[in-house]
């Protein structure tokens, strides 16, 4: 079979991107180097859980050592899965802030080059991939095949959060994809009766019986393949570990992710000249930007012990786990349907009524990351994940060699910069003390991260230190940029500078990361990079809120 199009990852925006062109009409290839999304534990809300210290549906990347922390090197787990991180992820949905998208507007600049990038041009691609249960209005749609709603099951620990940050002076948000991000409440979710609606199951699954769509399973992109200065294909590795390659007559789109696409990138001779050569690879165009401006959301978890046998420890096993399923399957309700972070916040320390800085995670369990488990003894308990939303630090990617099957070199600098780790102190000091009120605080017999009753700004510095993690939300490696902007990889359009016919289309090419979760702006970056695509090759537009949810 012959291709228009090739996708390269089919995460949240490569899904979202292969399903409109395929549905457009032209002929669509879809490579993903995972297996099938299609499993128990990940169509359940919770599932994950059981599966997140090691599994075939993850891939961990670790960090090369952190001078400014140490010398402590981390994980970064990203989704390698059908669906990318939709489909392993906690599923909260959320978009960020209007300014977020206007910033990325102003940064792109005002040519006729640019299509677009403010609050006013994305929001029609988040409203027409929604299918809300519970909100209807200008800001929220109700027919797209993405299925949003409210947790199905709220832990009582969760409500006793949100009613201690309400006691510490914020106000209940019953939308934080509302009008106004600021306040303390509940998530909504991407799932529907105790089903997770992924990216592979909102926008491929309705595309399962489309001629013009192909997912092929268990391939490795290697490099993209050229003729000329025109991106002709993909050299990939089969699931049997061959070599092989496929072509397409117009464009391909890579879709792997802000830490594969750049190391893919640069294995096909686009990045910085220097380093390139260094390891042996032919420069076909040399953009110093690719794998530099890593983002991510740093997170520092605060965790306590409870007086009773409150939140979701050891619910997944032995008779609770067959309680809670029986609940599930005979009523559709129970601890099964909740995602297990049903709460949340967005504050700001330093000035109340300013801008929030720091969002929060409100997780009924003792959580902390693989490599800091016995560090923390577990039990019933709490965790409130403090998140630094729009970070300073950069970090960047880079190759470790020229061998396409190793892992890429990843140095994300989290809390490298002064003001982010300021708000970091701030934000964790201020939960831990909104943590102390009613009707939360008589509910817990001890904080065990951090253990020290000490919250002066050195002690939380060295606790933020030790525990500082990812939230998941890699960004920035091939970013979008104006005219002139020497470190932009790719144009307004998300075509990559100085090469003809490739696009990047996931959260690489974000300006400046979005205040909040990254998933669902990722989808819209898929459905925004097909609108362009689809309108350049003079294609019938099929918009993602046209596509048959599967529900």
């Amino acid at each position: 079979m012959s291709y228009d199009f090739i996708v390269v990852g089919g995460g949240a925006s490569g899904c979202v991107a292969a399903a409109r062109l395929a549905r457009s009409g032209a002929r669509t290839l879809l490579l993903e180097a995972g297996p099938s999304h299609r499993h128990p534990l990940l169509d359940m809300p919770p599932g994950i859980f059981k599966m997140i210290n090691g599994c075939k549906f993850m891939r961990y990347h670790k960090t090369v050592p952190q001078e400014h922390l140490g010398g402590r090197s981390h994980e970064i787990a990203q989704g390698h899965v059908l669906g990318g991180g939709s489909s392993v992820n906690a599923q909260v949905y959320m978009r960020g802030r209007p300014s977020d998208y206007d910033e990325w507007q102003q940064l792109l600049g005002s040519s006729n080059d640019n299509p677009g990038w403010g609050w006013k041009d994305v929001l029609p691609h988040f409203r027409g991939m929604e299918a809300n249960n519970r909100l209807a209005n200008e800001l929220h749609g109700t027919d797209g095949p993405l299925l949003v709603s409210d947790p199905g099951h709220i832990d009582q620990t969760s409500r006793w959060f949100v009613q201690a940050v309400q006691n510490a002076g914020e106000p209940f948000n019953p939308d934080f994809n509302g009008p106004a991000q600021r306040g303390v409440g509940f998530y909504q979710f991407m799932n529907r009766n105790g089903r997770r609606s992924s990216a592979a199951y909102a926008f491929i699954e309705p595309e399962r019986n489309n001629p013009n769509l192909e997912v092929r399973l268990g391939c490795e992109a290697l490099e993209v393949l050229f003729d000329g200065d025109r991106a002709a294909g993909i050299a990939y590795r089969d699931a049997k570990g061959m070599r092989q390659e496929v072509r397409c007559g117009s464009e391909v789109i890579l879709a792997s992710g802000a830490l594969v696409t750049p190391k893919l990138l640069m294995l096909s001779g686009i990045g910085p000249e220097d380093h390139l050569k260094a390891h042996g690879i032919t420069v076909r165009s040399p953009l110093r930007g690719v794998g530099q401006n890593l983002i991510d959301h740093p997170e520092v978890p605060v965790t306590a012990r409870l007086k009773g046998a409150y939140g979701y420890y050891r619910q997944g096993e032995g008779w609770r786990m067959i309680r809670n399923g029986l609940q599930f399957k005979l009523f559709g309700s129970g601890p099964v349907t909740s995602a297990g972070v049903e709460a949340g916040a967005f504050v700001n320390p330093a000035d109340p009524e300013g801008v929030p800085t720091v969002q929060a995670f409100c997780v009924p369990i003792v959580y902390v990351d693989r490599d800091r488990r016995d560090l923390v003894e577990d039990g019933h308990g709490l965790t409130v994940t403090t998140v630094v939303v729009k970070p300073r630090s950069r970090g960047e990617v880079r190759l470790a060699s020229s061998n396409p099957l190793d892992m890429p070199s990843v140095s994300p600098n989290l809390l490298k910069e002064e003001a982010d780790m300021r708000e970091m102190i701030d934000g964790v000091r201020f939960f831990i003390e909104a943590m102390q009120r009613s009707p939360l605080g008589n509910k817990i017999q001890k904080f065990a991260l951090p253990a020290s009753t000490d919250l002066s700004d050195e002690a939380l510095r060295e606790h933020c230190k030790a525990f500082v993690k990812t939230n998941y939300h890699p960004a920035g490696t091939a970013r979008m940029g104006a005219e002139g902007d020497e470190d932009a990889v790719l144009d307004a359009r998300m075509r990559v500078r100085g090469i003809r016919s490739l696009r990047v289309c996931d959260m690489s090419t974000v300006p400046n990361i979005n205040a909040g979760n990254t998933n669902a702006p990722a989808m819209m970056l898929g459905d925004r990079c097909a609108s362009f695509i689809l309108e350049e090759h003079g294609l019938a537009a099929a918009p993602a809120g046209e596509l048959q949810a599967v529900r």
